[in-house]
């Protein structure tokens, strides 16, 4: 049986590596992505967390680097911190960054997600927020107010 998975495709006023840098630096995943921060040093193999910026043993996600092309490709395992080594729940996210004319097109693949879970719920109502608020970071300088604050349901 095929898993489901969530395609997100957004363009985007900025260059790859301005772009690239967001989606890794904790300093600007905390200002569009509810309070909370990546942290990894981002090499293949290497553990990256999902983290609360107040609370750091509050921690929402967290998987492995499988891919780290820069400024074009990051490819992420997706688990639960309650289920790191139940391997049949973990998801995988794909970042994919081009320009497109004069801005940057991003694509965000989350596959193998379980059929009718909570987790893909939360990702389909999650990621078009939290990627609306980085486009809406990057273009304007600000993020979206709702992902500067906890929003409810980002736990999964």
């Amino acid at each position: 049986m095929n898993k489901p998975q969530f395609v997100y495709v957004t363009y985007i006023s900025t260059t790859p590596e301005k772009l690239w840098n967001a989606l890794i630096d904790g300093e600007m995943t905390k200002q569009y992505w509810g309070r909370s921060r990546n942290v990894s040093d981002w090499g293949v193999g290497s553990e990256w967390i999902h983290r609360d910026y107040d609370d750091a043993n509050l921690v929402d996600v967290i998987g492995k680097v499988v891919e780290c092309v820069p400024p074009r490709r990051l490819v992420l395992t997706w688990a639960s911190p309650a289920e790191p080594a139940d391997e049949a729940k973990h998801s995988l996210v794909t970042f994919e960054i081009e320009p497109a004319f004069d801005v940057v097109r991003l694509t965000v693949t989350h596959q193998q997600l379980e059929p009718d879970s909570k987790r893909l719920e939360v990702i389909a109502q999650g990621w078009p927020a939290i990627l609306s608020s980085l486009k809406t970071l990057l273009e304007t300088g600000q993020p979206l107010p709702m992902t500067t604050r906890r929003w409810e349901g980002r736990r999964q």
